[in-house]
């Protein structure tokens, strides 16, 4: 016998007052402070800091890093997904324990990382220095970081929703003659397609936000390895804090924009993302 739900009165609109509350003290008055301090000088002095080439080069190379290592973690997370959804092989655990492992470990390390490998003390460090190429303080560098810190998105999305799907109808469609390729993209993609946007979503805004990882592996040098998030602190370190909360606003726009796609998102494909939470959990 079930037992009966206790009714409290006026618990429902506590909780949500105090939610409310948090929500406001943490989310909405930091997001107001952005916006307000940006534009404290004035349209004329918001914009003021898009006129200085730095600025400019901050967000082409962050839309850069974001734009070759969102699409080579999409590839990844859906390969990655695709194997440990559909076969069983020696190692899988590890994998699954690796694919996990930048959740659990500081970007700052992620980055490091990459300096003992690629920097001029390196393990390859002589080698590349022999041939001239560059990959710490240098664009591969930053791509390398950002596809560490943000590889887990994508394949974490897929591998719940892949495994709950079985392969019943990629079978079905080899059975009936279809190739390898025809059977991915009539009848695997299409049954993924939103939970892939939607880990794409997320890896786009880690990447674009990263800064951590980015920092130790950039040297920061203006105006050649600064993202947009470097790019604020060098303002904000100068005093410069319109300039900075004005860049900031630029970030704070973009989380904004992903917080409105995501929630479309998790609105058009609500049952796959509830079998995925089921899944992790």
């Amino acid at each position: 016998m079930k037992a009966p739900r206790t009714h409290l009165p006026g618990l429902a609109p506590l909780l949500l007052a105090a939610a409310a509350a948090v929500v406001g003290v943490l989310i909405v008055m930091p997001l107001a402070v952005v916006f307000a301090s940006a534009f404290a000088k004035g349209v004329g002095g918001y914009f003021a800091v898009f006129d200085e080439p730095d600025t400019w080069s901050a967000i082409q190379l962050t839309l850069t890093v974001a734009a070759i290592s969102v699409p080579l973690n999409a590839v990844f997370g859906l390969a990655a997904a695709w194997a440990i959804a559909r076969f069983e092989f020696r190692g899988k655990t590890a994998l699954l324990a690796v694919i996990d492992l930048p959740f659990s470990m500081s970007p700052v390390v992620s980055g490091l990382v990459w300096v003992l490998l690629f920097g001029a003390q390196g393990w390859f460090g002589d080698f590349l220095t022999d041939h001239g190429w560059k990959i710490i303080f240098a664009l591969p560098g930053l791509v390398l970081a950002t596809i560490t810190v943000t590889f887990p998105f994508v394949a974490r999305e897929l591998i719940p929703l892949m495994q709950d799907q079985g392969s019943d109808e990629e079978a079905a469609a080899v059975t009936l003659g279809a190739g390898g390729l025809t059977t991915f993209w009539r009848v695997t993609l299409p049954n993924v397609k939103w939970a892939l946007l939607y880990g794409v979503l997320l890896c786009n805004a880690r990447a674009m936000g990263e800064f951590g990882a980015v920092s130790v592996v950039s040297g920061r040098i203006r105006g050649l390895t600064n993202t947009l998030p470097l790019h604020i602190e060098a303002l904000y370190n100068d005093y410069d804090f319109v300039g900075a909360f004005a860049a900031a606003s630029i970030l704070a726009s973009l989380g904004l924009l992903t917080l409105a796609v995501k929630t479309a998102l998790e609105w058009r494909f609500a049952d796959q993302l509830a079998v995925g939470s089921r899944r992790r959990g």
